[in-house]
């Protein structure tokens, strides 16, 4: 599984970046072959489905004109939408407008299948009859197949296939040819973005800067529901995890509302962090706590983890050195009716570790009996620093050590563009806690963040010699 995994991406790595189209069965499995070592039956279907996957990409080496606005589109940097219209020939049927049904489930393989565009039109000249719009790429030479023919044939339809002129706009083409279409030839064409309530989140690169508004304008052109759109100006800050930001196109409100795994968080995109990639990660470890287990969440944001977990009956700290995040916090834990179970905090992460998170394990964990299975969690998502605060726990108790189950399990998130991150994030912990975390803890990969740049979660047991100073006889 492993392997067909890794040349299913490496074709449609290698493959796609050139002619897709003209990849043929002999050169697909010669790849497969070269990197698995056999060519079994099944990879055929790997090829078949990865080429379905990318049919842009097949559609414009055939046939560029139904696909690409006017030229004279390229360069643009305010949007003039009158500026895309365009006509194009493609292959159409006249047929009697009561069996229109019956010729399109019969020629379903040949019929235009392109999304916003009509399949059916009416024949201005001929109210009874109608044109049937079928795909260029199907139909190349105007002329259909024998098995097409006969098919018509039974239907008493005229198999002579028409030219029809087709009128397209704007509106038919999708956001990625716009701007393929408008960017200087060459240029990477970014169209992605993070959706966040009705805000869409784009972070440009330097050459697509002179076409943002335009870029704006097509995003919320062609996702319903967006109504602004913001492009990042310069990098996270560290303090309080945010970033200026500017508005491309729609209205200047970046007060926003979202949903993730079914909780509601009301927000400003503007003075807080938030990241909708991180919804699987904030689940995941939501997930490894239980009723009665305590949450320490020291960079806690407008609340992922804390109200999420404060709904599985757990008792939570969370806490946030940025003001707005700690107000939005607030906020979001009455929204969702936890505020009485959320303790909150506006203090610097260090503050936070030595003051009500010591007061609380040292009340807590003495009185803890060995059958007990209250379990404490400290969870760190500060990627750029939290590494760096590990050594607040170096000596953070006195006393005699309790017991090893009930030691406390840290969340520590990290980016690493080591060979191997994992062992990279995991070494910079131990640096940082003095001690050796080998068979004690392990790294999950969250996310790759940028090209050679990874995102992790490092959890382990905080060690008994680490936690507690034991006091002077």
């Amino acid at each position: 599984l492993w392997r067909l995994g890794y040349c299913a991406r490496l074709l449609k790595t290698n493959h796609f970046r050139t002619a897709a189209s003209n990849t043929s069965f002999p050169a697909v499995w010669m790849l497969l072959a070269q990197h698995s070592g056999r060519v079994p039956g099944l990879f055929v279907v790997v090829k078949k489905n990865t080429l379905f996957t990318m049919p842009e990409t097949v559609e414009d080496k055939t046939n560029p004109e139904l696909y690409l606005p006017h030229p004279g589109v390229r360069g643009m940097t305010l949007l003039n939408r009158e500026a895309f219209k365009r006509t194009v020939v493609v292959p159409a049927l006249k047929v009697k407008k009561e069996i229109v049904h019956s010729v399109l489930k019969s020629l379903k393989q040949s019929v235009l299948q392109r999304p916003g565009l009509k399949r059916v039109v009416e024949d201005p000249e001929d109210e009874d009859s109608r044109f049937v719009i079928l795909d260029p790429h199907k139909v190349p030479e105007f002329s259909l197949g024998e098995s097409e023919q006969e098919v018509l044939k039974q239907l008493k339809v005229h198999p002579e296939v028409s030219r029809y002129q087709l009128e397209l706009s704007y509106e038919n083409f999708k956001s990625e040819e716009i701007l393929r279409a408008v960017l200087p030839e060459g240029q990477e064409v970014t169209s992605g973005f993070s959706r966040v309530g009705h805000i869409a989140h784009l972070n440009l690169r330097d050459h697509q800067l002179p076409y943002r508004h335009l870029i704006g304008q097509v995003i919320m052109d062609k996702n319903p529901g967006v109504t602004c759109v913001v492009n990042k100006t310069n990098i996270i800050d560290s303090t309080y995890r945010n970033f200026e930001m500017e508005v491309l196109a729609g209205e200047n409100n970046l007060v926003t509302k979202v949903k993730e795994n079914n909780i509601a968080y009301e927000l400003d995109f503007s003075k807080v962090y938030w990241n909708p990639r991180l919804s699987t990660e904030h689940g995941r470890v939501v997930q490894l706590l239980r009723a009665g287990d305590v949450l320490f969440d020291v960079f806690a944001g407008i609340g992922p983890f804390a109200i999420p977990a404060a709904k599985r009956r757990c008792r939570v700290f969370a806490n946030d050195l940025n003001p707005d995040s700690y107000t939005w916090l607030l906020h979001n834990c009455k929204l969702n009716k936890v505020d009485t179970k959320v303790k909150a905090f506006n203090m610097d992460g260090r503050d936070f570790l030595r003051g009500p998170v010591r007061e609380e394990l040292s009340k807590e964990l003495p009185l803890l009996r060995e059958e007990q299975q209250t379990a404490f969690h400290v969870v760190m998502n500060l990627p750029a620093l939290a590494v760096e605060f590990l050594d607040v726990f170096r000596h953070l108790l006195v006393g005699e050590p309790c017991s090893p189950a009930h030691l406390p399990t840290v969340h520590c998130y990290g980016f690493s563009k080591h060979s191997d991150p994992a062992r990279d994030i995991q070494e910079r912990a131990e640096a940082v806690l003095g001690t050796s975390l080998a068979g004690r803890c392990s790294a999950f990969l969250v996310r790759n963040v940028a090209p050679n740049k990874e995102m992790l979660c490092l959890s382990f047991q905080i060690p008994a010699d680490v936690l507690y100073k034991r006091p002077c006889p």
